[in-house]
Parts: structure tokens; sequence; C-alpha cells
């Protein structure tokens, strides 16, 4: 049976199954795009790439409501957010479709001795794995493939299994964009199938989102490999509240924080820490919009997610937390809610929520509130809440975290670097970053001056 397949998690319904790859299929998928690497890069220009990936931008908005309405049945997706995502990979697509000759242009060094000239000249690697997530099907892949085939690598890719018919989607629309044969191609690999593309020697390097224990397990075989490795892994992410002259919104963006594509983002809100005068008003007031989601929130991505969901919270209160809502799942569907009163012998303390639970904890001063907020494992995104601006940088600079959000949320731009440390991974995405990261910055260093 394979374990790629479409199953819509409102209905717990497997709607159409995919055949997992054959051992013959990975090799050939692999060979494909290393054949592709060898004449892509060496035989086009960035520009002559980016009309093509430009081309891919387009058939992404021309079958935007196609492509959402594949992942509202595949992961439970609001259409809206759907729509949305669709339209910002398009959005990244052609980010760099603007941007590549600059940020791949020759980069001169200025020499301290000798005579001659030296520059960076930015070339591809090769043959890419990229391993992608299910909660963002369509934004995951092109901030991913879209710098790195500008550059000129060449993309084999690993979708989740219960995204196989996006997966499908995106492959068809390169091949319908113009790309070379192993340019770009979609395999449905199992997890050992993975390992092997990781270790074979016409891999260059491997990208993956996902989990703590997949980053780990992907990281381990790159090294092993001597292979590169970008990872984009949990969250679990402070929002501190320090003050505020407008409780109301700011605990409407504490929600819309929390709630982004029910709960399950990476980046997403996931702990509020706020400052002893304001807990009470916004213990209240978060509990309020929460409860008032009910019934009209999404399934979450799946059955087994949702068990997950419900274990958690089980073992949090038994473990002494306070839960406001939340209550009976049923089926992919779990009801909002909050929890308080979480101490750090909870298990709860130490957990990322993946769904629509928050947690929120008081505070009495700044310093408690950045010891609170750096007390975790993971360091991917932040929010800082204050109306001292002072305050606000000075608490961005002490947070432990590869991003921070001041006074906004929902704030992330095809321009920003997005990426996190500690144990929620390293290396970027998106923006100039993110085109940096798979790529040779080879010296070229002459006794004589170098052709403009």
């Amino acid at each position: 049976m394979s374990e790629y397949a479409v199953t819509n998690p409102a209905t717990g319904e497997v709607l159409r199954s995919y055949p997992t790859a054959t051992d013959a299929q990975i090799d050939e998928a692999v060979a494909s795009a290393y054949q592709a690497s060898r004449t892509w890069a060496r035989g086009t220009t960035v520009a002559e790439r980016a009309a093509l990936v430009h081309r891919v931008a387009e058939l992404h908005t021309e079958r935007r409501q196609e492509l959402a309405e594949i992942i509202v049945t595949e992961m439970g997706k609001p259409l809206e957010e759907s729509l949305f995502e669709v339209d910002f990979a398009a959005q990244i697509y052609d980010y760099y479709v603007d941007n590549a000759e600059a940020f791949l242009a020759d980069e001169p060094i200025n020499l301290l001795a000798g005579e001659g000239s030296a520059l960076i000249r930015r070339s591809p690697m090769g043959v890419l794995l990229g391993i992608m997530p299910w909660n963002f099907p369509y934004y995951q892949v092109a901030r991913f493939a879209g710098p790195n085939l500008i550059i000129g690598n060449t993309i084999v890719l690993k979708h989740a299994p219960q995204c196989p018919e996006s997966a499908a989607a995106i492959q068809r629309i390169y091949d319908d964009a113009g790309f070379p044969a192993g340019a770009y191609v979609n395999v449905y690999a199992t997890n050992d199938q993975a390992a092997d593309i990781i270790g074979d020697p016409r891999v260059a390097g491997v990208s993956l989102t996902g989990s703590e224990r997949a980053g780990a397990a992907v990281a381990e075989i790159a090294g092993r490999h001597l292979k590169k490795v970008v990872l984009e892994l949990g969250g679990s992410d402070p929002f501190v509240l320090l003050s505020t002259d407008d409780l109301d919104s700011t605990v409407q963006a504490a929600v819309d924080a929390r709630f982004d594509n029910t709960g399950q983002s990476c980046n997403a809100a996931k702990r509020f820490i706020v400052a002893e005068d304001l807990y009470d008003g916004f213990v209240e007031k978060i509990a309020a919009l929460t409860l008032a989601k009910g019934d009209g929130i999404a399934p979450l991505s799946s059955l087994a997610a949702a068990e997950r969901l419900e274990a958690q919270v089980q073992r949090a209160v038994a473990g002494g937390a306070t839960l406001v809502g939340g209550g009976e799942r049923s089926g992919a569907y779990y009801p909002p809610g909050v929890l308080t009163n979480v101490r750090p012998d909870n298990p709860a303390f130490r957990e990322e929520f993946f769904g629509p639970i928050s947690m929120v904890f008081k505070v009495s001063s700044e310093d408690e509130a950045v010891e609170l907020a750096n007390d975790t494992s993971f360091g991917l995104g932040s929010y800082v809440f204050t109306t001292d601006p002072e305050q606000a940088v000075r608490v961005a600079d002490r947070i432990e975290a590869g991003m921070v959000f001041i006074n906004g949320v929902l704030l992330d731009g095809v321009e920003l670097p997005f990426g996190g440390i500690k144990r929620s991974g390293f290396g970027r995405e998106m923006g100039r970053y993110g085109m940096d990261e798979f790529i040779n910055k080879k010296l070229i260093r002459s006794t004589t001056p170098l052709p403009a």
C-alpha cells in the first residue's frame, strides 16, 4: 500500500492514492537531475532561467483556484488561506526573478597586497534534495526551488505523503513552464529512499522543513556524507506583551498570530508571556476570542494530528494546567483552547503545540519575560509588544531566535529571511540570504585585471 494518499481530514475519507516510487525510479530521478545539472547552469544565463521561473509564477496565478482547492482537501486549510498561500508562492518566485542578477553578480574584493584583482563568483552546487512539509505545500516549495533553479541547481523534491496531489500539480507547472527534463523532479519517495538520495554522490545538498526528529535524522545522514544541509524545524515562539495602549487590538493580534493555518505553523505565536498588570484582562479577552472560534475552525491536517494534540492537552491538564475551552475532539476537529498555570515541571512547558491551543504566562518584569521567552529548546520566531520603542529593541536584542517581530504579526515578506537557531534548525530561506545557501562562493584571484 502506498503511503502517498489524499485523505480528506474533514471526513477521514481516502480519496486517491499515489504509488510510492520504486528504487529504480528513484535512481532514474537522481540521474535525470544530475544530467540536467551538467547543462542547466552552463547552457543558460541567469536571465533565461529567471524567465522560466517567472512562467512558474504566472501559472500559479492562472491556476490559483485549482491549486487552492487541492490543499483544502489534502490538509484542511481554509480556502481563503489556501488562495493566499498560492499568491504568496507566486510572489516569492517573482521576487527572485526580479533580483537574481543583482544577488548573483560578481563581488569584487579589495586586495590588501599584491597586484591584480580578485572576486567572488557565485555558481551552483548541483543536485539538491528538498524534503517538504504538509502545512504550506506551495509556499515551502517556492522558497526552496525558486532561487535554486535560477542559481542553476537542479531539484529532486520529496513532498509530504499527505500532499501527493499538490506535489503533482507543482510538477505539472514546472513541466508546462518549459523547464528541461531533470531540472525539477518530484518523487514519491519513502524515508529510506530519501536517506539513500542524500547519500548519493550525485547529490550536493539537502533542505528539509519539518520536525525536530526529521531534522536530526537528515542532519545525521548529511553529516556522514559531508553534504550541505539547511533545516527549518519546529518552534514554540514567544509573544511577549509588556505594555499596550489598546489591549483589544493586541489580543486580536495574538489570536491572529496563533490561529494562522489553524495553529499549524512553525512560527505561530504559541507562548503568550504577559506583564502582570495586563495578565487578567489578556486572559479574559484571548479566551473569549478563542472560544468564539468554536465550530467555525477548520479541521487539523489529519486525524493523527488531532489525536496528538488531544494527548498533549490531556497531559498538560494532568500536570496541573488549567484549560479554558478545548474539550472533546471530533475526528480531525479539535476545539480551540487556552492553557494557564503551566509550570516548568509540566510536560507542556517545553512542548510545541501544533494546533489551536495557546499557553499564557504571567511575568513581573522585563527580565523575567526575556528569561521565560528564552527558556525553550526552540529559537525560530518571536513577537514583542510594547509602547516603549527603546524597550522593544532592547528585548528584541535579548531574545534568542532567528526572527523578532515588534508590535505586529503575520509580517512575513518575500524579501525577509526566514529561519531559526537552537533546535529550530539552521540556515535561511527567503530574501537575499535564501539565495546564498546552496551556492559555491568561488574565489577567483588573478595577478592581472579580470574582465568586467
